[in-house]
């Protein structure tokens, strides 16, 4: 499943900010701060600020990068010193707390940081993006009836995408976490107005539909000899078959010597199926068919029958007189 998607979004800080590159100047931006989620800002900026790929700094990081030599849109390469990890982000707004950052809550998880941690933060310049793959990280995934339309519009809060990142996007007020399998042409790339195709993977736990085996000659064998013991077993059972062999109870309690005839066993046949059965015409089986009878039979009792021809009967019987 692949697709491309161009991704215009910016923000205030891309290539239109406003600010030039002065040759001679410093070029490299290296500061740390203490890192916390958006929960502890004082100032609210909505829903989707958590659930997206850029943060807010404060305001001295902005007068120090426009007196620098970067270039345009801000990225920045996050790093925790202690354990190595990283990532890389863009940066929303500059209305932090000085000597804070806030960001989102997967940053967090992904450098293994705590509320109050110490991140090393550097400006960067990445490459286009031009293909990145994600991976659910669970099976709910396959509800979303797009998930293409889906993951583009969320894209658009990101700034750029790290290899071997977790990034959460919420969807219908649920968040789906993803992992970022892989990116193009480098390791972290910029996806701020890139023509980017996005594939995916099958999502962690998700198992493919098993197909039914083709039956062998062998069912068939066994089908058969599965036949044969249900038709040992029922002449079996009708050998041991008798009807009525209880014995009567009375009312007085008088019992009766008096014994049932024996009666000739009933033996149960299997029925046979019909093979050459057509669809849509109906069998009657046990029915018996009539024999024409042939011409000159029909012709000879024609010719011999002779209407009204038989005797009355009167409900009332008179007695004649004998002749005098």
């Amino acid at each position: 499943m692949a697709g491309g998607g161009v991704f215009g979004f910016g923000g205030p800080f891309g290539p239109a900010f406003g600010f030039h590159a002065f040759p001679g100047l410093q070029d490299k931006f290296c500061e740390q701060y203490k890192c916390h989620s958006m929960a502890f800002s004082y100032r609210k900026f909505g829903k989707d600020v958590d659930h997206g790929g850029k943060i807010i700094m404060p305001q001295s990081a902005l007068e120090k990068l426009a007196r620098l030599n970067i270039s345009y849109p801000m990225l920045f390469k996050m790093t925790n010193k202690h354990n190595g990890r990283q990532t890389h982000c863009g940066v929303l707004e500059f209305v932090a707390d000085e000597g804070f950052i806030y960001v989102p809550h997967w940053m967090l998880n992904q450098l293994c940081l705590k509320e109050g941690d110490m991140v090393t933060m550097e400006n960067v310049t990445l490459k286009q993006a031009s293909f990145s793959k994600f991976q659910p990280q669970t099976v709910d995934f396959l509800d979303i009836t797009d998930p293409k339309a889906v993951l583009e519009s969320k894209l658009r809060l990101f700034a750029c995408l790290t290899k071997g990142d977790i990034i959460g996007i919420e969807y219908n007020e649920k968040i789906y976490e993803l992992l970022v399998v892989d990116t193009k042409p480098d390791k972290a790339v910029s996806i701020i107005e890139c023509d980017m195709k996005v594939d995916f993977a099958a999502p962690v736990g998700y198992k493919e539909p098993q197909r039914p085996e083709p039956k062998e000659e062998t069912d068939i064998k066994e089908n058969a000899e599965k036949e044969e013991l249900i038709k040992a077993a029922l002449e079996q059972n009708s050998r041991k078959l008798k009807i009525f062999a209880g014995e009567g109870q009375r009312l007085d309690g008088k019992t009766k010597n008096i014994k049932a005839p024996e009666q000739p066993l009933l033996k149960a046949e299997r029925g046979v199926p019909n093979y050459s059965h057509r669809r849509g015409k109906l069998t009657f089986s046990k029915a018996k068919l009539l024999k024409a009878k042939p011409e000159e039979q029909m012709e000879t009792e024609k010719n011999s029958f002779t209407p009204f021809s038989g005797d009355g009967q009167r409900l009332k019987i008179t007695k004649k007189k004998p002749p005098q």
